[in-house]
């Protein structure tokens, strides 16, 4: 698999520079996808291109009678604060040969934009053991790439995520974040790891709203939403081609 094979395709020309990309690729309890999914609709953010490859799903979603790619961009105005926000979504699990293409495919694309920063809401699953014997609940970790971005998140209270693992899109895009000097940031709420998790989702974009936006923020309709979600995914999944032959790792005391 050559990375080349991952094209990012503008369908609508916007200013990004500055703007932060929030990485909404399926996560431990869907956390990302509730996260840029909500996004998306709170904010009113246009399609403005697809992410694609020959190796992507062979499907068309249609939503309000318009086709719609596996992997799609939104992008909202810039905030109050002069902040601007672009989401990069999917319903579907990005198979281990294409994680790294993607996240590779994504820097490229926000250095080429001139974005400053990536962020990835994720779930984090806990040991039950770990959990009963520390005071973790309710809390936001925060793990990022550069001094920068660390200096960000201790501003803002974000508490670091010391040790563990992150995985799928969200690790890769760390690495590569560190590797070439670029912000990057994962925010984590412990999730549960069998269903969309509504309430990560929540404390992940409180995080994010006082990070990066500073609007009037209401985390209820996200108990709606994250059903809404499960079903959406659940319904496309099944009438995709999905690979399954590959078995878990075996999981880590704590990871995204």
């Amino acid at each position: 698999m050559d990375g080349d094979d991952i094209k990012i395709y503008e369908i609508m020309k916007k200013d990004l520079r500055g703007a932060t990309i929030i990485d909404g690729f399926p996560s431990v309890g869907l956390v990302s996808s509730i996260s840029a999914n909500y996004l998306i609709k709170v904010l009113k953010m246009e399609h403005i291109g697809i992410m694609d490859s020959p190796q992507f799903p062979t499907v068309s979603l249609i939503r309000d009678a318009q086709p719609l790619s596996p992997v799609r961009i939104y992008a909202g105005d810039k905030g109050p604060r002069g902040d601007q926000l672009v989401a990069f979504i999917s319903e579907f699990q990005a198979p281990a040969n294409l994680v790294r293409p993607i996240s590779r495919a994504l820097v490229d694309w926000a250095i080429e934009q001139r974005c400053k920063m990536i962020v990835s809401p994720e779930g984090l699953v806990v040991d039950p053991e770990i959990r009963d014997s520390a005071d973790i609940s309710d809390v936001v970790f925060g793990i990022a790439s550069t001094l920068r971005s660390r200096e960000l998140l201790k501003e803002h209270g974000i508490r670091p995520f010391e040790e563990g693992v992150i995985s799928g899109v969200a690790g890769v895009l760390l690495n590569e974040g560190r590797k070439r000097d670029f912000d990057v940031i994962t925010i984590l709420a412990e999730a549960h790891p069998d269903f969309p998790d509504a309430k990560a989702a929540a404390l992940v974009l409180e995080a994010i709203d006082n990070i990066l936006l500073g609007i009037d923020f209401d985390a209820k309709p996200l108990f709606e939403e994250a059903q809404r979600i499960e079903t959406h995914i659940r319904e496309i999944q099944k009438q995709a081609v999905v690979k399954k032959d590959d078995k878990p790792a075996a999981r880590p005391p704590m990871y995204g």
